[in-house]
């Protein structure tokens, strides 16, 4: 069937020689993906007929469906029938070919506008002046196999006037094809031993950017590295997190599938399944399909497929009875028509579609294309019987159709035929055709001295040689339309999307909206822009459709994804006390600063209570009590002050009597500084204040304890003791017990004194105020050895509480220490277990209470005489015990 020549597939012209021809078919045959059993057989054919100069094809072969003669030869090769149909086979018998089923009007427009764009070339004075463009177009019937069978034909040179296929070899110096990426990727490592460049207007997988695979891969249409960027975008923009993806069974839907896993990798969208329409259509595995989509929660499916494997997975997707789905379209299908005629409820699809152009003139040529005009050309009798249902006369094909004349006219409801008012792959052929020719008139006018090749030489015209177009094919710029044309260092083109909605018309039918684009060539962030309003969803709804696995968590909240499950699917955890989230489905939720804690909803850090014994209810009642005990004090020592010659203030030093009211009125007072918020001065002067005023009044009754202790055992005969206990004495005692304390408190302040601080270990939402001891030691120093002088008290004071006498002041100090030691004990416990303002209220009340238990066992009882029994105020009475 197939005849080579192999006079241009190499810079330098190569003998025709059996040797050298038989050795280019074997390298061909080795590059060839999938290649035919065939042609193998055709190359041995090839050697033994050599001899006789003839050429005889092994087996039925395609006439073109257009073609015309001129200079400079072009191919074209497109998808004109969805499907193919492959004859059962036994092996035993050579099996009938293959037929092509479904014909596409929408692909049929493509070929013709390669037709025209060559014709408009061709009546141009501009351009490839003095030169015409040839053009072979070739149906693939959107199949790999067929479409390399297609190719091969193009390669192959035409007898016109015997419509031999096996004429010698065709000077073919470009291809235009295929759409399908599967279709391409065959293409073009067909022709990549002969070093013909190739556009594509359609095939759209990231796999063919590679240019170590395909060196001679050029297209006029964005690879899908950019679709799956877009579409991943899109899915970001209306928080579509849970999506199904649903790809036909080839390369560009296998690469589109592991293109937007990438995108989404680093992202929160999930994808609840992906699904492959089988290429061997069964309902078997489509059912499949539907059940797991009828079963998903996924309400927004991402298809990348063409029509024509689409069309027939949604005719079994009606029966079904699935509703809810927003369709999100690959650019393979979301300007297709025959799919919005016939499945209405696709209504709301939203999809990029590839930049839209304007051919001038097409409708009016499409118009020209009729069985009328082409009576032998059976893909436009195809044409009439899809657009019409009828069979024109000169036709026997399908003969069970009717009949019709084939000069009926094209009408604007032919949609997928004569939509021309937004032409996207019909103006991708047009940019592709206009490609070839711009590289060609670039190197037709290349001026020796100037060239690009070896010694700067030009093409020769008389023999132009693929790989040298090429050259001028990488470095190709025009504008069409307005529209400036080039290939970067891969073969690829500009990104740039339409953003395509489907909305319903009043009338029923579907259009086809801009709701905006994606612009790869701009800075991250403004390269989709999208008109929302514009957009019509589902049933013509205004609102955005949901489609997530868990409903998202607010502020406040943290996701903590589920075992087993993608990281879409999660539940909402309140955030922990301390910790926010203040945007929506926060991944984990964030500690607030040292001073701050969050607020009762989890969603803003706020300040940190504050929190000292100031002068709230507890602090006001504190105050109150510690200057009511400071005036009783007072009082007191006034009374004393005016009795001071009476004999109940003067018994037993009555100086020693005033030194312990004014240190109590001093302790009730220093009780005082512990309330308000801590300083410095205060944290300093609150514990020596108090350490001080202590010791000196325990002093003091240590005092006035060893002088009852003296003054009734000197009673007894040879006994002098008072003599050492004298007003100096006593004096000395006192000045010696507070001086101890005072250096306590001195080396205190000076080695570490007490600090303010803020303690928020203890309650982390609230600031502690409060006053840190800065030694521990010196603390419970000062606290042990007031300890000590109030034991001293006791033991001495315990010892004479039997002596004689009607006012023995030894039975109220012994009750008064006891006090003032049960106080203490019930400090130490309370004040380390108490927290915040609490143990400075515990201290003060420490204070308070030891201060009226000395107080009133001391001098209440000598008041109540003072005041109330004033003849009891006698020498005689206070000495009647003794007397006795």
């Amino acid at each position: 069937m197939i005849c080579k020549v192999a006079n241009n597939i190499k810079p330098c012209e190569i003998e025709t020689s059996l040797s050298s021809l038989s050795f280019l078919f074997v390298c061909l045959f080795l590059e060839l993906d999938r290649m035919m059993i065939y042609i193998f057989v055709s190359v041995f054919h090839l050697s033994s007929a050599a001899l006789t100069s003839t050429c005889s094809p092994q087996d039925d072969f395609d006439l073109p469906v257009f073609m015309n003669n001129g200079d400079l030869t072009i191919g074209g090769i497109f998808p004109l029938h969805y499907r193919v149909e492959l004859p059962s086979t036994d092996y035993i018998k050579r099996p009938l070919a293959a037929q092509c089923q479904g014909f596409d009007p929408r692909a049929f427009r493509w070929a013709l506008s390669m037709k025209l764009a060559v014709e408009e070339i061709n009546n141009r004075k501009d351009l490839l002046s003095n030169h015409t463009l040839a053009y072979k177009i070739f149906d693939s019937c959107s199949t790999p196999v067929t479409a390399q069978k297609a190719v091969l034909e193009v390669l192959n040179g035409q007898d016109v006037v015997q419509s031999s296929m096996c004429s010698g070899a065709g000077p073919l110096l470009g291809l235009i094809g295929e759409s399908g990426s599967s279709q391409s990727i065959v293409l073009s490592r067909t022709v990549q031993p002969f070093q013909i460049p190739m556009i594509s207007y359609f095939s759209t997988c990231s796999c063919l950017s590679d240019r170590k695979q395909f060196p001679t891969f050029f297209r006029v249409v964005p690879n899908d590295d950019y679709q799956v960027k877009a579409i991943a975008q899109l899915l970001k923009k209306f928080g579509w997190t849970w999506i199904g993806v649903v790809i036909e069974e080839n390369d560009y839907g296998k690469f589109a599938l592991q293109g937007l896993k990438r995108e989404i990798e680093n992202t929160n969208i999930c994808l609840a399944y992906h699904e492959i329409i089988p290429k061997d259509y069964k309902q078997e595995k489509v059912l499949k399909i539907l059940k797991v989509m009828k079963e998903s929660t996924a309400k927004v499916v991402v298809v990348f497929s063409v029509e024509g494997e689409f069309y027939p997975f949604l005719r079994e997707f009606v029966t079904q009875n699935i509703s809810g789905i927003q369709w999100i379209a690959s650019e393979a299908w979301v300007t297709a028509s025959v799919l919005a005629e016939t499945y209405p409820f696709l209504d709301g699809t939203i999809g990029f579609a590839i930049r839209q152009g304007h051919i001038p003139g097409l409708q009016d040529y499409l118009k020209t294309v009729t069985p009328e005009r082409y009576p032998s050309n059976p893909q436009v009798q195809e044409l009439w019987e899809a657009l019409y249902g009828c069979s024109p006369s000169t036709s026997s094909l399908n003969s069970h159709l009717p009949s019709c004349t084939g000069k009926e006219t094209l009408r604007q409801e032919h949609a997928a035929y004569m939509n021309t008012s937004s032409p996207r792959v019909t103006y991708n052929v047009y940019k592709a055709v206009y490609a070839f020719a711009h590289s060609l008139h670039n190197l037709i006018h290349c001026r020796p001295g100037n060239g690009p090749f070896e010694n700067f030489s030009c093409a020769n015209l008389n023999n132009v040689f693929p790989w040298q177009l090429q050259h001028y094919l990488e470095a190709v710029s025009f504008s069409v339309s307005g529209e400036n044309v080039n290939f970067d260092d891969k073969g690829d083109s500009v990104p740039y999307y339409d953003l395509i909605n489907w909305q319903k018309h009043s009338s029923g039918d579907i259009q086809f909206v801009k709701v905006g684009l994606y612009d790869g060539a701009q800075h991250s962030g403004r390269q989709l822009v999208i008109k929302e309003q514009a957009i019509m969803w589902s049933n013509q709804q205004n609102k955005v459709p949901v489609s997530v696995c868990s409903n998202s968590c607010a502020p406040g909240f943290r996701t903590a994804a589920r075992r087993g499950q993608p990281l879409c699917c999660f539940d909402c955890v309140p955030c922990e006390s301390g910790k926010i989230s203040n945007e929506t489905d926060s991944v984990d939720c964030l500690s607030c600063p040292e001073d701050y804690w969050s607020n009762a909803n989890g969603t803003v850090c706020v300040p940190k209570v504050v929190e000292f014994l100031s002068h709230d209810a507890m602090g006001i009642t504190l105050t109150v009590i510690a200057i009511v005990g400071a005036f009783l004090t007072v009082t007191v020592l006034v009374i004393f002050l005016y009795n001071r010659g009476t004999p109940i203030v003067r018994v037993n030093n009555s100086e020693l009597s005033f030194f312990i009211l004014l240190s109590l009125t001093l302790c009730f007072l220093c009780a005082l500084v512990f309330i308000g918020e801590p300083t410095s001065w205060s944290c300093m002067l609150r514990h020596t204040a108090f350490s001080i005023t202590f010791s000196l009044c325990i002093s003091c009754i240590l005092g006035k304890t060893l002088v009852v202790l003296a003054a009734f055992t000197a009673t007894r005969p040879g006994n002098n003791i008072m003599k050492w206990l004298g007003p100096t004495q006593q004096r000395i005692i006192i000045f010696c017990c507070t001086l101890v304390q005072v250096v306590i408190c001195t080396v205190w302040l000076v080695v570490s004194p007490p600090f303010p601080y803020k303690n928020t270990k203890y309650q982390q939402s609230k600031i502690i105020l409060d006053c840190s001891v800065g030694s521990d030691l010196a603390f419970w120093s000062v606290l042990g050895y007031i300890g000590v002088l109030a034991c001293v008290c006791f033991f001495l004071a315990f010892l004479a509480r039997k002596l004689p006498g009607n006012f023995n002041e030894a039975k109220y100090i012994t009750f008064s220490m006891l006090i003032f030691c049960a106080v203490w004990l019930a400090f130490v416990p309370a004040y380390v277990s108490q927290p915040g303002k609490f143990t400075t209220a515990v201290e003060i009340f420490a204070i308070l209470a030891s201060s009226f238990g000395l107080l009133l066992c001391l001098f209440a009882p000598k008041c109540y005489i003072i005041l109330l029994k004033p003849e009891k105020n006698t020498k005689q009475h206070l000495m009647g015990k003794v007397i006795k």
